[in-house]
């Protein structure tokens, strides 16, 4: 399975805000983007020239990367939106949160979405009952997310629950029991993901 191996902090560094890619060393004073807030490499902190392309480059790369997504999946996900009726970027976010990975991150299950595809891809989550394997599984309204009774993975799963704020206002989470119910499609207000999607999509529209 094809995987972005870059360093997660270099990631955050170049976009410069924090993708919380590393779970909980985001949230230490570790953090890269806390100590270093420029951009990685020998020209980091020179002078760079904003463009509209660079602008919607940037928006680009930094969603993509929010979800841990390589290149031809994130466009196969823009092409399915473009698709759809209604807003190209609302849709295209929407896909992308009901992802199965990220909603098992959205509940609290993982510290982080490389986390938490990572114990789907092993099997150790069940969707209405059935053991789901596949990360961009997509999820519906009403379907309960658990984890596999048994699971060697009860553990992590737990300590990660210590680490979630909050959960997203579409997900109902049952920490104790360690399952979530998807109460309806998320809306633009509900995501908090820091892109402007717009310029995402003129960016492809080009």
């Amino acid at each position: 399975m094809a995987r972005d191996r870059s360093p997660k902090c270099k990631q955050c560094r170049r976009e410069g805000i924090k993708l919380f890619l590393k779970g909980e060393r985001c949230l230490t004073e570790k953090c890269a983007i806390e100590r270093r807030s420029y951009p990685p490499g020998e020209h980091g902190r020179g002078r760079i020239k904003q463009s509209e392309y660079l602008m919607q480059l940037r928006e680009k790369q930094k969603a993509r990367r929010y979800y841990g997504l390589l290149e031809t999946q994130f466009r196969t996900y823009y092409e399915k939106a473009n698709k759809q009726g209604g807003i190209t970027g609302d849709n295209l976010l929407r896909m992308l949160e009901t992802r199965l990975d990220n909603v098992v991150y959205r509940l609290g299950f993982a510290a982080s979405r490389a986390q938490a595809r990572q114990l789907v891809r092993h099997g150790h989550f069940s969707v209405n009952g059935g053991r789901v394997n596949i990360p961009s599984y997509q999820v519906k309204p009403d379907d309960l997310v658990s984890l596999k009774t048994g699971s060697g993975a009860e553990q992590i799963v737990r300590d990660a629950t210590d680490l979630t704020a909050a959960v997203a206002p579409w997900l109902q989470a049952d920490h104790d029991g360690l399952s979530g119910t998807v109460l309806k499609w998320p809306e633009r207000a509900e995501i908090d993901t820091p892109v402007s999607e717009q310029l995402i999509v003129e960016l492809y529209s080009k």
